[in-house]
């Protein structure tokens, strides 16, 4: 069957190609409506579908852009995922998503495979193990913007959280609840990983503020399928702590299902407050008190950054890393 071009278009509506052209390309300023309704329908008519390779290579652009995530389990990263994608589509940019499971392998292959497609920008949730790949992407100008983390040395936009902030919330809300006793629970600590690092840091700092010792007991990270055991010497240290702060949904995850498999009472036993506002906080029972990331704020500030970049390459605004205000959500979980 032959393949139906623009002069065929132009053939049936009674236009030039140039006029289809700008049809597609929805440069409509001097173009009548009745023009416009016949070079539709002559499409219509006709089955013509563009194409996209050839368009490309034409305006050297595929408007497309890839987002690489470091995990996609996380709450976090599906919001984040779907504020982009809501921003691309509105300005006719396509999203493709690459799940990189924090893993620095995977995470180069899916620059690579990225690159290879011709994409014009990469949002990323950099693992920190591609360092020189990075510094290479800068060197040649490419639009990139890196959500949530932090790579020293890389003069890269970057959209985060104030993570300090967040620990700090958390640790005051149970020191004015009377809790003196206050683990935080996390994933593996690792340089790389901005938010774990800094919330860390700022649960230290907000207890010392408030003139109470840190016991390093209280701080326990591992690898989340090690997290029950790692709740359950919490819980049999000879003074278990009476409040606890999960870094983020998917540990709160694993510590709500230990209180309920031991029965623990919450707030009564444990007092408990999450970082990620999770769908379920509101209709748990009790209902959880959390942190919330802007997460959609977030992910539309990272798509408006890229898109900027991709359309203005020359562009030499100073790099900044765009901090987001975390917000105290308070429920009955403390």
């Amino acid at each position: 069957m032959k393949k139906i071009t623009i002069a065929d278009v132009a053939q049936h509506a009674g236009v030039s190609k140039s006029t289809v052209s700008q049809y597609l390309n929805e440069r409509f300023d001097y173009m009548g409506e009745q023009t416009k309704r016949r070079v539709e329908e002559a499409i219509k008519e006709l089955g013509y579908s563009p194409n996209i390779i050839a368009r490309s290579l034409k305006q050297k652009s595929t408007t497309t852009i890839g987002v690489i995530v470091a995990n996609i389990l996380h709450v976090f990263s599906t919001q984040v995922i779907r504020a982009i994608e809501d921003v691309c589509n509105e300005k006719n940019y396509h999203v493709i998503v690459c799940n990189a499971d924090d893993n620095p392998v995977k995470e180069k292959k899916y620059i690579e495979m990225l690159r290879a497609k011709q994409v014009d920008g990469i949002i990323a949730f950099p693992t920190g193990g591609n360092v020189a790949l990075y510094q290479r992407l800068v060197a040649d100008h490419y639009p990139v913007v890196f959500m949530d983390r932090l790579i020293p040395d890389i003069a890269i936009d970057t959209v985060l959280l104030d993570n300090a902030k967040a620990a700090t919330l958390a640790v005051d809300t149970f020191i004015k609840r009377g809790h003196q006793k206050i683990a935080i629970l996390s994933p593996p600590l690792q340089a790389g990983v901005t938010p774990r690092v800094e919330r860390i840091d700022g649960y230290r700092k907000a207890l010392q503020k408030q003139a109470l010792s840190v016991n390093e007991q209280y701080i326990v990270s591992g690898e989340i399928e090690d997290m029950q055991v790692l709740v359950h010497q919490l819980f049999t240290l000879p003074e278990a702590p009476t409040a606890i702060l999960a870094l983020n949904d998917r540990v709160l995850y694993e510590l709500l299902t230990y209180t309920r498999s031991n029965q623990l009472r919450i707030p009564e036993d444990i007092a408990l407050i999450g970082i990620d506002d999770v769908s379920f906080a509101s209709i748990y029972s009790p209902a959880l008190t959390t942190i919330a990331q802007p997460a959609f704020e977030m992910g539309e500030k990272a798509a408006i950054l890229l898109l900027e970049k991709i359309h203005d390459k020359e562009h030499s605004n100073q790099v900044e890393a765009h901090r987001f205000e975390p917000r105290l959500i308070m429920r009955e979980s403390c």
